[in-house]
């Protein structure tokens, strides 16, 4: 089933940019939190998170906590910290941290264009996850402007990445998903595609339609929505077939009801960013009469380029936004194509980049086990010791500030964006997010007024109870973290 599209995820996809930097500098921006009169000395804060956490409607679960400042070894709370969870999203901070400390915040990706003796053009991507249409009319001008207006073969290379397109242990529902997209060499539009449904008259099924008009006809589709009366609750489920032939589309909106958009994960990323770049290039004047998929290629000089905006911008998108693809294609570029093997896949060459990095940084080995870099697979497993740790050395690091700008901001951006409103946590905290079913997790930074600035980890796996109900005791353990006054 997918999730309703997020607002910022329809906008990348109609060609509205968000403006990163903008972003950076809103995350920097002090803002004045709420106004509290209430202060929870040191001593008292065990006795008031356990208040929390020991209600009755969470016996089923298990939370993990660590809070400790960052100057200092003193442990303000614990609770089962040296123990391993499933962390989602907050999988993410491990990532970012690693292509910071390795790649460097300047770090580009490069796309190219070669072209060889006999006029052959050959693409090469290298895994940049911001490429878009956009950035597709920059190459095909590129191209216009050297007096190119036919080509005989366009190819695709997509060997930079080793490996599957998605890992095997993601769960069908996420693959089938916008944010379980595969993950190749060469991506366009995040390798997602963009649908709207809209009520008919009452009875009829609702009408599909694609921000790309070419999808479909790429699909059979089986659809047993329906139209309802006025005000009568909406819900659009989606789902293919194991083949990505087959699109069956189930649910109702009301007449009256504004149309519901979604994303789907394309089926074939090459095919994808093929058709996306011959329509480019046709709109630009230039036609293509053949496409393929291969590699490698002789006697070449490149023709054309763009490059990725720099990592410190890749950041906020993968933390900001919990942006799965992006953390992937982050992964892969880890990895150190000198010693990487024929057979191996690109993404285990990256995930043995960031355990050497982190334990350079001197991360406890045994405090993780990671197997993605997004934290969509439920095998990955994370301490809460091991994420404030690395939070306190990520903190005292040259690239502090960078990675910090990274997080969202309560209250303000990103994840956080309807949390913590009208708190004293409100503009000073910045943590992760991570939520899929039965675990949801919160990582970060306070920056407390009356006491020194706190690393945290919040961790509940094996629940039952709908993740707001969870986030809102997560938030109440933040405020009191907030109100904490030397006493």
């Amino acid at each position: 089933m997918y999730k309703r599209i997020s607002i910022s995820l329809m906008l990348l996809f109609i060609g509205v940019q968000l403006n990163l930097n903008q972003q950076i500098a809103q995350a920097q921006t002090p803002v004045t939190p709420a106004t509290t009169t209430k202060y929870t000395c040191p001593a008292q804060l065990e006795s008031s998170i356990d208040a929390v956490i020991n209600r009755p409607l969470f016996k089923r679960m298990r939370w993990g906590i660590l809070v400790k400042p960052l100057s200092s070894p003193q442990t303000l709370y614990s609770r089962d910290a040296e123990k391993y969870f499933i962390p989602a999203s907050n999988t993410k901070l491990f990532t970012t941290a690693a292509a910071l400390q390795k790649l460097g915040a300047n770090f580009r990706i490069r796309t190219s264009i070669y072209q060889d003796s006999e006029g052959i053009l050959r693409v090469v991507g290298r895994g940049d996850p911001s490429l878009k249409n956009a950035q597709l009319t920059i190459l095909a001008k590129q191209l216009y402007q050297q007096g190119i207006r036919q080509v005989n073969q366009l190819i695709a290379d997509d060997s930079y990445f080793q490996g599957e397109v998605v890992h095997s242990s993601w769960q069908w529902e996420d693959v089938q998903a916008y944010y379980g997209a595969p993950i190749n060499s060469l991506i366009v539009n995040e390798n997602a595609s963009i649908l709207k449904f809209l009520p008919q008259n009452i009875g009829q099924p609702l009408q599909l339609q694609w921000a790309e008009p070419t999808e479909a006809y790429r699909w059979k589709i089986e659809n047993n929505s329906v139209t309802t009366q006025e005000n009568e609750p909406g819900f659009v489920e989606v789902n293919r077939d194991l083949k990505g032939q087959i699109l069956r589309i189930k649910g109702q909106l009301a007449v009256n009801s504004q149309p519901e958009i979604t994303a789907l994960a394309v089926f074939d990323p090459i095919d994808n960013f093929l058709r996306n770049f011959r329509l480019t290039l046709a709109t630009e004047g230039i036609n293509v009469k053949q496409t393929s998929n291969l590699n490698g290629g002789k006697n070449e000089k490149e023709i054309a380029a763009i490059e990725s905006p720099p990592l410190s911008e890749l950041l906020v998108e993968t933390n900001v936004n919990s942006n799965n693809l992006y953390a992937e294609a982050l992964l892969r570029n880890l990895a150190d194509k000198q010693t990487l093997t024929k057979n191996q896949p690109t993404a285990d060459a990256g995930l043995q980049a960031i355990n050497t990095i982190l334990n350079q940084l001197g991360i406890e080995p045994n405090s993780y086990i990671l197997v993605d870099g997004s934290g969509l697979s439920r095998k990955n497993l994370i301490s809460p010791e091991a994420l404030v740790q690395l939070l306190q050395i990520m903190a005292k690091s040259s690239q502090a500030e960078v990675f910090r700008a990274s997080l969202p901001v309560a209250g303000i951006s990103g994840t956080l964006k309807n949390r913590f409103l009208n708190t004293s946590a409100q503009g000073i905290v910045q943590a992760k997010t991570g939520t899929m079913m039965g675990v949801v997790s919160l990582s970060g930074y306070v920056n407390i007024p009356h006491y020194e600035p706190v690393a945290f980890s919040i961790m509940v796996n094996q629940s039952e109870q709908p993740p707001s109900v969870v986030r809102k005791a997560m938030d109440e353990i933040v405020v009191l973290l907030t109100q904490l006054k030397r006493c």
